[in-house]
């Protein structure tokens, strides 16, 4: 008996007997009539079922190669039948000028030459903005380049294009690896993406307009199927997307909310009574000393070297000022606030350091916008945090984050703060190192790190940039707990990775104190870090906050 295809939809019983008698037949595929019986020479119980669209009616999945809905073969072929079409249509168009243009290009691209003198000239621009989107962009690079050679292409092994019948004045030279995916597309749109990140448009749009161009030029050269660039573009935008968790995007420049105070409306344009400490270990420009003197020619300027007791330079700078303008990183600037308190003048942060996260909050990313906020008089009160007698501007952390910072100090006079950081980072985990011991507001801990945020701060995790409010009278308490499920490694990549994952291990409140005692070895006391810079504290301390006891210049909003 035959079933028509206006008959009811098969029940899973009819499938199975009339299957069992050889007497399932459905819809020809060819013939006359419309209808033909299924043998048991067809290619398995799915392709049977699928010849007569029972598989479709039952839910049931097909086996690949049969044509069904899941036939992953057939999709596979389709879509390299397409990339071929697409690669020849490519070949066989005429785009005049272009076929001096694009092969020049794409070598110029090999080993990511190219883009590592885009970045070279975006560094030499001395914008901190353009340093950090060369920086951003060579780290996605270097993230992109060994998934795509190392992985992607040694996983398909796709041979490349046949080049009978290219035109020989495009052919450019055949790579003898795997075909798929492009590895010039993947360090292409990963540069790019990188740039739009941190880059202004008038930077950012020409960098990618020449990235496209590279990846186009890998099809018009005969040396990559469009699917291979395309690919190569998905894993490179891919990466530099992933440089947002190790290293977090800018902070958002004036954005926090400070408390506003009188303005300063005697002091002097050319920076009488101003002394400014330039701190030369701070590594970020050599000429930061002459340019403030060039923009505040009546100040007095203060160089520390490294070696010297920086504290003591600022303090007897301080001693002597009416206003205290400080040039240097996080940890440079925290030390100028300690001094400014004591005195009960007002700081100038002048940002010339690595991150410089809290000049940032302000609002001030140059020495230009800093003596502008100077002339402006504009003057705000902050919040500082303060741990063992000594005032914290942005975070204060116990465990395994001052270990990393201790070694990476050992190693970057010699090969540089980046390398010496990963380097540091990788002797953290190779060494047995224990969570510590810790009674953290009575209850006692093992503890993988402990962070204590200057203010409430937005972003998740136990590494987190961003605040909205520099007066709130808040610590921004975040734990990383160690158990027996949560391992160095993962605790590390917690810490450097932004805490993704971290569950029922990590805990966060806000509180105005926070009394931690060491339940070790208590005459070894307490390493931590503050704004980068790491001391050993008593056994005991209390992290307390000190609202809005520092004045600060801000840009006019």
């Amino acid at each position: 008996m035959s079933r028509t295809v206006s008959d009811p939809p098969l029940t899973c019983a009819d499938v199975r007997d009339r299957s069992a008698s050889g007497g399932l037949t459905g819809p020809s595929l060819g013939s006359n009539d419309g209808m033909r019986k299924v043998t048991s020479n067809d290619t398995g119980l799915m392709g049977r079922l699928d010849a007569t669209g029972v598989a479709g009616r039952l839910g049931m999945p097909v086996a690949a190669g049969t044509g069904g809905p899941f036939d992953i073969a057939g999709l596979k072929k389709r879509l390299g039948a397409l990339d071929r079409r697409l690669f020849r249509s490519v070949a066989d168009a005429h785009l005049p000028g272009l076929h001096h243009v694009l092969p020049r290009l794409s070598r110029a691209a090999d080993n990511s030459l190219l883009w590592a003198g885009v970045a070279g000239a975006l560094a030499l621009s001395g914008r901190r903005q353009m340093r950090r989107a060369a920086t951003r962009g060579l780290l996605a690079i270097s993230f992109a380049s060994p998934v795509v050679n190392l992985l992607g292409k040694q996983a398909f092994a796709r041979a490349r294009p046949s080049i009978v019948d290219f035109p020989l004045k495009r052919l450019g030279r055949v790579p003898s690896s795997h075909s798929f995916p492009s590895g010039h597309s993947a360090s292409a749109a990963a540069f790019a993406t990188a740039v739009a990140m941190e880059a202004p448009a008038k930077i950012a749009v020409p960098v990618a307009v020449t990235a496209a161009a590279v990846c186009f030029s890998r099809v018009y050269t005969g040396v990559h199927y469009p699917g291979d660039v395309l690919a190569g573009m998905a894993i490179g935008a891919t990466a530099a997307l992933v440089t947002k968790r190790l290293w977090p995007g800018q902070t958002v420049l004036g954005d926090a909310r400070v408390a506003v105070t009188a303005p300063l409306h005697d002091l002097d344009p050319g920076g009488a009574g101003v002394v400014v400490v330039v701190n030369n270990g701070a590594g970020r420009d050599p000429s930061t000393a002459e340019a403030v003197r060039r923009a505040l020619p009546e100040a007095e300027v203060v160089e520390a070297e490294p070696g010297d007791e920086l504290m003591k330079v600022l303090q007897d700078a301080a001693a002597r000022a009416r206003v205290l303008a400080v040039a240097g990183g996080d940890g440079t600037m925290n030390c100028g606030a300690q001094a400014a308190m004591e005195r009960g003048i007002p700081l100038l942060p002048i940002p010339a350091g690595t991150f410089d996260h809290f000049a940032r909050t302000l609002g001030l990313e140059t020495i230009e916008e800093a003596v502008a906020a100077y002339r402006a008089g504009h003057v705000v009160a902050v919040d500082v945090g303060e741990v063992a007698g000594r005032v914290f501007l942005n975070t204060a952390s116990l465990g395994i984050y001052p270990l990393v910072v201790d070694r990476r100090e050992d190693w970057e006079g010699k090969i540089g703060k980046w390398p010496a950081l990963m380097l540091a980072m990788a002797d953290v985990l190779m060494h047995d190192r224990r969570p510590e011991e810790l009674v953290v507001d009575g209850v006692r801990r093992k503890v993988w790190l402990l962070f204590a945020g200057n203010c409430a701060y937005q972003s998740h995790g136990v590494a987190p940039t961003r605040r909205d409010r520099l007066e709130d009278g808040v610590l921004d308490i975040r734990l990383l707990a160690a158990t027996s499920r949560l391992p160095r490694l993962r605790a590390m990549a917690s810490t450097f990775l932004g805490g993704f994952g971290l569950s029922r291990h990590y805990l966060q409140w806000r509180a105005d104190h926070l009394s931690v005692t060491s339940a070790g070895v208590p005459e070894a006391g307490l390493r931590l870090a503050r704004d980068g810079e790491t001391f050993t504290a008593p056994a005991e301390v209390v992290l307390t906050k000190r609202p809005r006891s520092l004045l600060v210049f801000r840009p006019v909003d």
